[in-house]
This record gives structure tokens, sequence and C-alpha cells, in this order.
């Protein structure tokens, strides 16, 4: 009897203690209910501000405004400078997971994303994206300021520093400072020497792809670019843009030291070497030195005695484009140039310098042998020829065996 009490109990505390358990996981379940709809319906709440537009949750620094917590949170890195997501294999790192997830592609060499159009690949969706308006011309990015367009934000925020003047990029070597990261990598080639562009006709290198696109216009001899003016044709916009100063007539680089005026800037650089006396162009041959280079180039020809600018008239063949077009003034009758006091006209200057010596009196040309003066290097050379009845003008033998020495040493 005491057995069966015993066994009789037991069973009753174990009936009781199951009802009890039973109780406890109604309960919890109850509430785990109730806190999955109180989760649900704080997601129906956040999600429907994407319809309503409301963005409750403002920055305090910048006053940006976020529909979510959690979005306002990750904004807060910016101003930060969190970036708590390091990358294992080079140790970069990232304020956003999904930015480090991006990032890994590099690694692996994955380009899972093709443009349709044209087969090009990429790593992320969003690089095939914004590719894919090189196809469709989108510009969905707009300048406030002036309205130009663009296809990409980032290519707006480096415009934007045309209106605002910022140039955040310096040179480490020489202090200059550009609007563009892009612009001060090319920038720095002038300081390194570096030419990465070579010419596959000639070989010539360039630092800069666009002057390798321009040089491209020697072989091909294009000239797309026309003057509305004159229609006169060019290879490069910038070119024209210089050229369009002859219509306007401006001059905007002006010597400090005597207010001459160019109308570009290279023109200003060679002209200071008036004032400073460089001439940083030597002639290998003979060793005199030019302050252009183009000048030296036409020095070159007096050593070889090339004549490449030939008198389609005539068929004389000169050494210089300009005494080219100072001969064809004979043929044309074209007399440019007038003396001031006479009226007189002549068709070179030189000749109107030498002719203002009528009026001046100067006669800078010396006989080394009877000291007579001429006006003009012309007169003097008729004066000491041997054709002119020589013992007129020198009549002792020691003039003219002086004289012949001296004429012997000219012709070396």
């Amino acid at each position: 009897v005491a057995f069966l009490s015993e066994v009789f109990f037991a069973w009753q505390n174990f009936l009781h203690e199951k009802e009890e358990q039973k109780n406890l996981w109604s309960n919890m379940e109850g509430e785990q209910l109730h806190l999955n709809k109180e989760t649900d319906a704080t997601h129906l709440n956040r999600h429907m501000s994407v319809h309503t537009g409301r963005k409750p949750f403002a920055c305090e620094l910048c006053e940006k405004r976020f529909s979510l917590k959690s979005t306002l949170n990750r904004h807060m890195r910016v101003h930060t400078g969190q970036k708590p997501f390091p990358c294992d294999l080079c140790g970069r790192r990232f304020s956003l997971k999904s930015t480090l997830n991006s990032h890994m592609i590099v690694h692996t060499g994955q380009k899972p994303f093709p443009c349709d159009l044209c087969g090009k690949r990429f790593s992320l969706k969003s690089t095939l994206n914004r590719h894919m308006r090189v196809h469709t011309r989108q510009k969905p990015f707009a300048c406030e300021l002036c309205g130009k367009r663009f296809s990409v934000k980032s290519t707006l925020n480096s415009h934007m520093r045309v209106h605002t003047g910022q140039k955040p990029f310096a040179c480490e070597l020489c202090g200059k400072r550009f609007s563009q990261k892009s612009t001060l990598n090319c920038h720095m080639r002038v300081h390194t020497g570096q030419k990465p562009f070579a010419c596959e006709l000639c070989e010539k290198r360039f630092g800069l792809k666009a002057h390798l696109n321009s040089h491209m216009s020697v072989h091909t001899g294009q000239k797309p670019i026309a003057c509305e003016l004159c229609e006169k044709r060019f290879s490069l916009k910038s070119t024209l843009n210089r050229h369009m100063s002859i219509h306007t007539g401006q001059k905007p680089f002006v010597c400090e030291l005597c207010e001459k005026r160019f109308i570009q800037k290279s023109n200003l650089n060679r002209h200071m070497r008036v004032h400073t006396g460089q001439k940083p162009f030597p002639c290998d041959l003979c060793g005199r030195r030019f302050s252009v280079k183009s000048t030296l180039n036409s020095h070159m020809r007096v050593h070889t005695r090339q004549k490449p600018f030939a008198c389609e008239l005539c068929g004389k063949r000169f050494s210089g484009k300009s005494t080219l077009n100072s001969h064809l003034r004979v043929h044309t009758g074209q007399k440019p140039f007038s003396c001031d006091l006479c009226g007189k006209r002549f068709s070179q200057k030189s000749t109107l310098n030498s002719h203002r010596s009528v009026h001046t009196g100067r006669k800078p040309f010396a006989c080394e042998l009877c000291e007579k003066r001429f006006g003009l290097k012309a007169h003097l050379n008729r004066h000491m020829s041997p054709n002119v009845n020589f013992n007129k003008s020198h009549e002792s033998t020691q003039d003219r065996s002086l004289w012949e020495k001296k004429l012997a040493i000219r012709k070396l």
C-alpha cells in the first residue's frame, strides 16, 4: 500500500509539472508573437517612408536627413572618419561593409557584370550602370550654375570647382595647385620626364594623351576646326582660340618691363629674352647662340645651304619663309613700310631703316682704310670693291696692300 501511495503522488507531481511547462511555453509563444507583430509593424513603418518621403532623422553636423536611424549612423562615419571594415588582404579600410565586399573583387579579378551592347565587363553593377550612359548618352547630373550636364556625379563635383575656384590638389615638388587629381598626375610628368604616349608612325613621345592626339594630325593632315570669320582651318581647338585674337585684336599678355603686348603667352616668354639677354639655343657647328629655336633652325641652313622655300613666280629659292615673303613684294609691288618724315615707301623694313639715315645724317658704316663713312652698308661695299677706280680712293701702294690683305681675310 505504501509503495502504491508513493507511485500515485509521483504521478500527480509529474502531471502538475507538465501542466506548468505547458502554460510557460504558451505564455512565451504569446509574447514572441506579440514581439513579431511589433517588429513587423516597425519594419512596415520604416518601409512606408519610401512612399511618404519622410526623413525624420537629421544629421546634427550637416543637417542632411535620413528615413532610417541606421542610415544616419552610417552617414556619421563621413564626419568621424571611422572605417571599421578592413580588407584582410591589403589592409585598406572602409566605412561600409558593402563597400568592402565590392572591394574584394579587386583581389579576385572577377568582373561578373557584362555590357550587353559592347561586351565590356565590370566588377560592380553600379559601374556597369554608369557605363551604359555612354551608349544611351544620358547625362542626368546638371550644374545648377551653368546648366552643363554630366553622366557621372563625380564629374559634376569636379566641374563645380570651375565655379568655386577650388584647387585642392597641390604638387609636392613645386607647389602648383590643381582642381583635378588627374591634372596633378599629368603635371607630375613635368618633373619626372615621363612620356608614356608614343606615336606609332614616328615614335615621338608625349606626356599627355591629348598631345599625342593633336600630333597625329601632322600625319593625317586633318584640320577639322574652321574659323567662322576667315574659314582658315586648324587641327586643334586651342590653335583656333589663339587665332581668333587676330580678329578680335586682343593681346592679353603684357611685358612688365616695356609694356609691349602679345597675343600668346609663349610669345611673351620669348620676348622676355630681349630684356634678359638669354640665348639658350646654340648652333652645334659654329657656336653662335640664339634666343629663339626657330631662328636657330633658319640659321642651320647657312651651314647646310638648304633653300626649301621657292618663289612660285620666278623659281628663286630661299632659306627662310620670311625672306620668301619679302621677295614676293618684288612681284606684287607692295611697299608696306613708309617713312614718317618724307612719306617714301619701301618693300623691306631694313630698307626703311637704312633710308632714315638720309634724314638723321647718320653714317654708321666706316671704311677701315680711309675712314670715309657711309649711310648704307651697300655704299661701303661698293666703295671697297676692286671694280671701282681704286687709286682715286686709296692712292698709296701701302694702302692698296693693306686693303688686299683685309679683303683676303674677309673671304676666309
